[in-house]
């Protein structure tokens, strides 16, 4: 990001740094690593769980993503991001399901319960995987901010920021994270809402235009919508971070903090990605976005994007190193249930995501990209077992992980430029229009195997 006001921003995220490990608890529970719960054993409240979930979704690369989406398509492609953020409602609904009717404490259990060890496997396999490319594409994002690849400034920003984030993740665990998530969004929250006041405040804004910025119904911006749509019902069941917080507090405050977190996070991507728009409409020759926001709207909103999306980073980070924490100690049982397990997970996961950094390329980014292809497997899942309490028979769910790990992998060396199987078949050229193929023969070959697989109805057992 040339141009961005460096110095400045290191200034506030040093003062940021300081006031967030200052008041990050010290945790030695199990319940409040794990849980996020306090000492005398209170669960988190509405607004906690609401703020948390926002932040840790609005995350770095999410943002420039809606701002891209918008910049290259217009009002469809900041459509299409925003609609991912349905998934708080999908979300929600499998929770409740998964815990009031089933009666599970974990996803695991409840797959574990219909397909074994195996199914079990694929899971955590996935959103292992999803864990590490979230560290990774934000630490990448927040090197982005203030240098060029392989610049001092990108590596030991990298490095401070992960190494801050960690510090304070490992001291409190998830009680830590959803602590520093409420200050995090609040800032946030002011952030996004003054680059979205200095666009409307400028002379070339016109709500119309932005209206009318995708006029074409066969544009890329409208596709990737419809994708956005078929992979909005498994899109949250593989994300840990959000399914995670289902699981803390009681129905109500579930419910309550799901629906405000759909609006809220809704509205924040929706207003960068118009801000997209915006700069799309005025670019000037072969400008990326940063650079025709930068001449748009000056320095100081520069430093309000580098400092929204440093925060973002940061926020997400938290919340996915404690993930990977009880993942790896509570889900897969893979250490003794303890705070100090936790932080040695935290610091593997964190290792993990530097290495993707400095060892990979930005082909790394497609895989990132494609993750909801791969949590595909779990449409069915949802549909038949989850919603419709059906039984199927374990074959069936291995065939379709077969077929959305092959899908997103076929995805992932189309958009590479190593094959052209898709194209050559169908005739379709653009990267969405491909992967709209790809998650349609996905959801028929999961929702074909798994209805030749169902079972036999029988009475399911209800939970308290």
């Amino acid at each position: 990001m040339q141009g961005m006001p460096v110095t400045g921003l290191v200034a506030i995220l040093a003062v940021l740094a300081i006031v967030t490990v200052a008041v990050a608890p010290r945790v030695r529970t199990v319940e409040g690593f794990f849980r996020g719960w306090t000492d005398s054993g209170a669960a988190p409240g509405v607004l906690t769980l609401t703020f948390s979930q926002v932040t840790t979704w609005i995350f770095a690369r999410s943002l420039l993503n809606a701002g891209i989406l918008g910049y290259a398509f217009g009002i469809a492609g900041a459509l299409a991001y925003t609609a991912y953020y349905g998934s708080f409602l999908t979300g929600w609904l499998i929770i409740d399901r998964l815990r009031f009717h089933y009666g599970v404490d974990t996803i695991q259990r409840f797959l574990g319960e219909r397909f074994g060890r195996a199914g079990t496997a694929c899971f955590n396999l996935l959103i292992s995987m999803r864990l590490l490319t979230e560290v990774f594409a934000n630490l990448l994002v927040v090197g982005i901010v203030f240098g060029v690849a392989g610049s001092q400034a990108y590596v030991w920003s990298i490095l401070a920021v992960a190494g801050v984030t960690l510090a304070y993740s490992m001291s409190g665990g998830l009680r830590a994270s959803l602590r520093t998530d409420v200050a995090q969004m609040a800032l946030l929250g002011v952030l996004i809402a003054a680059l979205t006041v200095m666009m409307i405040a400028h002379p070339l804004f016109e709500p119309a235009a932005l209206v009318a910025s995708s006029p074409d119904i066969g544009s890329p911006g409208w596709i990737l919508l419809i994708v956005a749509l078929l992979q909005v019902l498994s899109y949250p069941m593989h994300d840990p971070v959000m399914m995670d917080r289902g699981f803390l507090s009681d129905r109500a405050t579930t419910r309550r903090s799901f629906l405000h977190a759909f609006w809220i996070s809704a509205l924040c991507i929706l207003a960068f990605g118009l801000l997209g728009v915006f700069a799309g409409l005025h670019r000037s020759g072969e400008e990326e976005l940063i650079t025709t926001l930068e001449r748009l709207l000056g320095s100081p909103a520069m430093l309000v994007l580098g400092l929204a999306l440093v925060i973002s980073a940061a926020s997400t980070m938290d919340s996915t190193f404690s993930s990977a924490s009880k993942l790896a100690v509570m889900d897969m049982r893979l250490a003794g249930r303890s705070a100090r397990n936790g932080r040695i997970a935290m610091l593997l996961f964190c290792i993990g995501g530097l290495a993707l950094v400095f060892l990979g390329t930005d082909d790394l980014f497609a895989a990132v990209a494609v993750s909801g292809t791969a949590a595909l497997f779990l449409t069915p899942v949802i549909a038949f077992c989850i919603l419709g309490g059906r039984n199927v028979r374990p074959w069936s769910f291995f065939v379709t992980f077969t077929a959305a790990v092959g899908g997103s992998a076929l995805y992932f060396v189309e958009t590479s430029g190593y094959v052209n199987l898709i194209g050559g078949l169908t005739g379709v050229t653009h990267s969405y229009s491909k992967l709209l193929v790809i998650t349609l023969a996905i959801l028929a070959t999961g929702f074909v195997s798994f209805a030749l697989g169902v079972k036999p109805r029988r009475p399911e057992v209800r939970g308290g």
